[in-house]
């Protein structure tokens, strides 16, 4: 049996720049591995938010930055709510990535923005410390031209229960970025980037029907509403599988741990 949770953690913060204890949240799965997105490193730092957690648990971590941004300070005065709405608009932001393009002038003539902190934007893998690292690689996606990050996924080697296997971390695109060009890339590079038998974790910033469909011979591990935290209507954080020596025994929706992605965890059959 080995147990993944995949974990959009929005850099520890919520939406009006507030921390939550991130750490205790990713100690809390109780998970063999652990896919992190939106983990944040401030700049000049060399341990982030991933290596934070991974040192907590003793457990080793990789690592790979898909942008460059800045994220904002608390934020004073701020109610209950987790974010103030519209998110989207410039003045209500909680992070601003500008490593691709920089941010509109009236975004940077903003205090809030001038203040925000300034870092790195990464997906991360956590595995235990007991299993052996193999390997460690990275597949690159093109940019989109309405994407501010780059992005790619992450893959880990292992070998577990004697049986050879592949975990990958990611974090896609919105589909209205002109994501299926990413998906299609990243089909053709898992068939021979990963191990027959793997496990893909990851916010895919899509629904099931969809990734099914973008990413057929991969079966899901786990049904549940993840997004929002508060009132989630849509899965858009999975766990897959491939090949014959995985089977899924359980999958759940954990409860609200900080971020407005709620986790997922599987647990696994090694056959």
């Amino acid at each position: 049996m080995l147990t993944v949770v995949n974990y959009n953690m929005h850099c520890g913060m919520d939406g009006w720049g507030r921390p939550y204890d991130y750490v205790a949240a990713i100690e809390s799965f109780e998970a063999d591995i652990i896919a992190l997105e939106e983990s944040w490193t401030v700049a000049g730092e060399d341990d982030g938010q991933a290596e934070r957690a991974a040192a907590r648990l003793g457990y080793q971590v990789v690592t790979h930055r898909l942008g460059e941004g800045r994220r904002i300070r608390p934020q004073a005065g701020a109610p209950d709510s987790w974010l103030n709405r519209p998110a989207w608009v410039g003045h209500n932001r909680a992070l601003y990535m500008d490593g691709v393009r920089p941010q509109p002038r009236r975004v940077q003539a903003m205090d809030r923005w001038r203040d925000a902190e300034p870092g790195t934007w990464n997906v991360a893998v956590l595995v235990r410390p007991d299993w052996v690292m193999e390997d460690v690689r990275v597949l690159t996606m093109g940019l989109l031209p309405a994407d501010p990050v780059r992005r790619a996924a992450l893959v880990v080697d292992l070998t577990v229960e004697g049986r050879p296997l592949s975990v990958v971390g990611t974090h896609m695109a919105h589909i209205h970025f002109g994501a299926h060009r990413n998906w299609a890339e990243l089909r053709r590079q898992l068939r021979s980037g990963a191990r027959e038998d793997a496990v893909f974790a990851g916010d895919m910033n899509t629904w099931s029907p969809v990734v099914r469909f973008l990413l057929p011979g991969w079966r899901l591990a786990v049904a549940g509403r993840t997004w929002p935290t508060w009132r989630p209507h849509s899965q858009i954080d999975h766990i897959l599988l491939r090949g014959p020596a995985l089977r899924a025994v359980s999958g759940e929706v954990l409860p609200h741990a900080g971020s407005d992605h709620r986790p997922v965890r599987a647990t696994l059959e090694v056959v």
